[in-house]
């Protein structure tokens, strides 16, 4: 690695107009590369002067793939292969390389074996206490320094008001913006605490979508006020307070841009409305560049990274042309237009390789803290609490829709009350339904197999039809482990209670035995609008 960082004062004497445009670019590494394409990412850092790199799990996993036919490979020593390819492209770069990841939840979003911390629709159910998330937003940071990351593209900001959203949901603290910005702003603070960037995402707001943007190109019809009253509102608010940077979404808004651009190459939402209007001064970067929503629209090489440039971007993030991306910046920009982002980009970097933080991350267990929130935002919903005591203090079937991890929940219960779990699956259908024809009262721990609504967050048509089937004719006490959007798929009875724990990991599950056996109460509400419970 570079020795050190230059001052700007230098660097802007010393680096050649297209040197500087190299700064601007952040393609992908990959953690779980061949040796063959880490070498092509080290050639591409030397001789385009790449000022960042954003890393991914492997190249199957990643944007456009993340949900194709190609294979994710998992291995153990990911995390400390991240440190090692940290270093390789730190030696190969001519200054040190800003180095970016997604840990929205924590690193483990891209890496095996790490810190996970609770997803935002999780910590949107907290009430009173975002000290919490302050310290959701530290630990991972610091999580990320020990790495040798310094930019987390954290938090999502975007108002989850489409319960059919394939992409945002669960990443997203709610629906109520005023939520949303209260969250949002605790996180960035835990995470400044310790001296890690963080990026507002995803500009102009990608909450009200039914499209997948690594897919297609979503529109959002709603006109200028309506997004300045709501989705925009939280971007307002916090970049009066200060923030490192705003990553803009493709995301086709006609209230703000009727030419058809989409938002990564529209000068009229990233430098009229963001730079302009709302006097944002940080850093502009984009969401990946590969990603369908626009990747699809730019056939020659280097003319999308070329056309969001000239829109007002700042740094090309996933940028799968950097060397071309760079000669068209460079040959059609102004020096003047290069400087404004080259300035700006420098002084993310300063900030990131002068950091003062002196405080280190000793323990890198998340076991604590997610335990406390646990505790505080397991939700109860309506329902008929006399007959969820009757269920406690009665003969019961304990049941689980079968999981991907342990189910600590249903073993507990079976080891206190005596009463036997069963899991369901497609195969032990019958054998279910003869033992449910024996009970008055249920206990179900459903544990949806994903936290995304494609294809019903995973879960098989006909256990759906016969967790209907339950609640319609039994007393159901049902403990959801994920996803509270999966409640729409259901059909309730009016005294069907359902405990929203919203994660699977064990603490939660620890947390949600204590509440059936009476130790502690619910104290979170639901972050968002479901419509199974609207009354």
């Amino acid at each position: 690695m570079p020795n050190s960082l230059p001052s700007y004062s230098s660097a802007t004497k010393e680096l050649t107009l297209k040197q500087k445009v190299g700064q601007l670019f952040m393609p992908a590494a990959f953690i779980n590369d061949s040796e063959e394409e880490i070498q092509k990412i080290e050639n591409s850092i030397r001789t385009n002067n790449i000022g960042a790199v954003c890393f991914f799990h492997s190249r199957a996993s990643a944007a456009t793939n993340f949900e194709g036919k190609k294979k994710v490979v998992y291995n153990d020593d990911s995390y400390v292969r991240l440190k090692h390819l940290i270093s390789r492209y730190q030696k190969a770069a001519n200054v040190p390389l800003l180095i970016a990841i997604d840990a929205e939840w924590g690193l483990a979003m891209r890496i095996e074996k790490t810190p996970q911390y609770p997803y935002a629709i999780t910590l949107g159910a907290i009430q009173d206490n975002n000290d919490l998330i302050f310290e959701v937003g530290k630990q991972i940071a610091l999580n990320c320094k020990e790495a040798g990351v310094h930019w987390n593209l954290a938090p999502v900001v975007d108002i989850n008001n489409n319960p059919a959203n394939p992409v945002i949901g669960y990443r997203s603290f709610g629906d109520d913006k005023n939520l949303v910005l209260t969250k949002a702003e605790a996180y960035v603070k835990g995470m400044e605490s310790v001296g890690v960037l963080g990026a507002l995402k995803h500009f102009p707001g990608h909450g009200d979508t039914a499209t997948d943007s690594h897919l297609g190109l979503p529109i959002i019809n709603k006109s200028r006020e309506e997004l300045l009253e709501n989705e925009l509102y939280p971007y307002q608010k916090l970049i009066k307070k200060g923030v490192d940077a705003v990553m803009i979404g493709h995301l086709s808004v006609p209230g703000l841009d009727d030419s058809g651009n989409p938002s990564t190459t529209s000068s009229k939402i990233i430098t009229d409305l963001l730079r302009t209007d709302m006097g944002f001064e940080g850093v502009i970067i984009s969401d990946a560049l590969n990603m369908h929503a626009v990747s699809k629209k730019y056939k020659e090489k280097g003319i999308l990274e070329a056309t969001a440039f000239i829109a007002g971007m700042d740094v090309m993030c996933f940028s799968e042309n950097s060397k071309e991306g760079i000669e068209k910046i460079t040959s059609s920009a102004t020096e003047k237009r290069i400087e404004e982002s080259f300035k700006r980009v420098w002084r993310l970097k300063e900030r990131a390789f002068l950091d003062t933080h002196e405080e280190k991350n000793i323990n890198l267990q998340s076991s604590e803290l997610n335990k406390k929130i646990a505790e505080h935002s397991i939700t109860e919903l309506f329902g008929n609490l006399d007959v969820t005591k009757e269920i406690r203090t009665n003969d019961f079937l304990n049941i689980s829709l079968k999981n991907q991890v342990e189910n600590v929940f249903s073993k507990k219960i079976e080891e206190k009350f005596g009463q036997k779990h069963h899991q369901i699956e497609t195969t032990t259908m019958d054998t279910v339904k003869s033992l449910v024809s024996k009970h008055k009262n249920v206990v179900l721990a459903l544990f949806p197999p994903s936290m995304k609504p494609k294809n019903k967050f995973g879960i098989d048509e006909k256990l759906l039809e016969f967790i209907n089937s339950l609640t319609s004719k039994k007393n159901v006490l049902i403990y959801l482990f994920g996803n509270p959007y999966v409640l729409d798929l259901l059909k309730f009875k009016s005294n069907t209670n359902v405990m929203v724990v919203y994660q699977d990991f064990s603490e939660f599950q620890e947390v949600a035995y204590q509440h059936f056996d009476g130790k502690i109460e619910a104290r979170g509400k639901l972050p968002i609008t479901l419509k199974t419970f609207q009354v």
